[in-house]
């Protein structure tokens, strides 16, 4: 696939999803976080937000979160959605998945929200039924396939971004496009056991391979680390002693565990191209600090799935986040990627407030929301991460990726989005 370089400007995003973006806001840490004090007004929605920003996972949580809060920030500075305010009310759940039901069940009885966007797999598919049974619509930031909520169950969840599967498959392909020699190009996938978030894609990865890839791309064994293991160095030298090195690896973590099994297996000398999905890419994976360098050199090659853009890319849709910043007094430079992707993350869901309000005259339900989101068609971001479209049978808004480079600790794309609908 071509390359470009993550400065470039899409010129080919229609530039009236700018008036899309320009819907943006924020909320506070546990309470309300409507800073219009509209919040007694009759015209006023109440959304929900479940956030990781200090436990396992806040590493791209916390920007994750502070991204949705300056989106419908930014959204009520403009007047709403129509008219109406946004009152988005989100609690820290430190990746806790009884607390995440309690911080749920807060937002629904307490505040009476109509939709939630969520977080995490394991708290999120915990709650799954509930949602259904209380109708509301949730935007988890998992994008397990778990969670697609497609076809007679009638769910509530959708999935904004490719699926952790999607991802993993779309890699696959681009591993058979890459690879050099005439042996089978080797992958090991590296994530933990047991643990609902980082093993999601694992087996529907190893199906893909195995039917459509058989001859050219072969599975090997698993690598099993903890997300907590500070020295997965140990784990891949046993794995080792039984096993040829990879010429692949995939790894499913956040940020912090990513670059210490890369790291690691460098040190070790393993010739390997690592890779990952999506919570293993984005500026934070290389730390700041004194030790900046040592990052810079042991990550350099890493390519990682990139669902949505980073804040120094020329776009239409980065044009109200800078907006924002320089409201605040700043720039690009003191966000990161995954403040854009919980930005465009709440961009759609005010897309579906605003279809909803259009169609009910400003009744606004659960119900009404979902078949709001249902009849999304190629809503675009601009340029902020792949087009979405939703319909009754179709909780999964896209399954298209770009593929990103680290070269000498700057992040480079080295694809165009694409999906595995593109192979078959």
């Amino acid at each position: 696939m071509r390359k470009s370089h993550w400065r470039k400007t899409m010129a080919t995003v229609a530039t009236s999803v700018l008036a899309l973006g320009l819907l943006a806001g924020c909320g506070g840490n546990e309470a309300s976080s409507d800073t219009s004090n509209d919040a007694d007004s009759e015209k006023v929605i109440k959304l929900g937000g479940l956030f990781d920003e200090t436990g396992a996972t806040g590493d791209v949580g916390a920007p994750y979160a502070e991204g949705e809060r300056a989106y419908f920030e930014y959204l009520n500075s403009k007047g709403g959605v129509d008219g109406y305010k946004i009152d988005f009310i989100g609690e820290d759940y430190a990746y806790d998945t009884s607390r995440a039901q309690q911080v749920y069940q807060s937002l629904r009885d307490r505040h009476e929200v109509a939709a939630v966007l969520g977080w995490g797999t394991a708290d999120t598919e915990a709650l799954r039924q509930q949602i259904i049974n209380d109708k509301i619509p949730f935007f988890s930031a998992s994008y397990s396939e778990n969670l697609k909520d497609t076809g007679s169950e009638s769910g509530f969840n959708f999935l904004v971004a490719a699926s952790y599967s999607d991802q993993g498959r779309a890699m696959l392909e681009w591993i058979k496009e890459n690879h050099k020699g005439s042996s089978p190009a080797t992958v090991a996938l590296i994530y933990q056991g047991g643990h609902p978030f980082s093993e999601s894609p694992i087996q529907d990865m190893k199906d893909y391979a195995a039917e459509h890839l058989e001859g050219v791309v072969e599975i090997v064994p698993d690598i099993q680390i903890e997300l907590g293991d500070t020295d997965p160095q140990t784990t891949l030298q046993s794995w080792a002693r039984s096993n040829e090195v990879p010429d692949y690896a995939i790894i499913n973590y956040t940020w912090n565990q990513t670059r210490n099994v890369v790291r690691d297996g460098k040190q070790l000398g393993w010739d390997t191209q690592f890779m990952g999905l999506n919570w293993t890419a984005g500026e934070g994976l290389i730390p700041s600090g004194d030790d900046n360098q040592q990052w810079v050199d042991a990550l350099d090659g890493y390519i990682g799935v990139l669902t949505h853009a980073f804040p120094t890319e020329d776009l239409p849709g980065m044009e109200p986040i800078v907006e924002y910043l320089e409201s605040k007094g700043k720039t690009v430079e003191d966000i990161n990627q995954k403040f854009v992707q919980g930005w465009a993350t709440a961009s759609i869901m005010a897309e579906a407030i605003r279809l909803t309000i259009a169609e009910t005259g400003g009744e606004v339900t659960g119900s009404d929301i979902r078949a709001a989101i249902e009849s999304i068609d190629n809503f675009e971001l601009g340029g902020l991460g792949a087009n979405v479209s939703f319909a009754p049978d179709n909780h999964a808004g896209t399954d298209k990726i770009r593929l990103g480079q680290l070269n000498n600790g700057e992040w480079n794309i080295i694809t165009d989005y694409f999906g595995v609908s593109d192979y078959r």
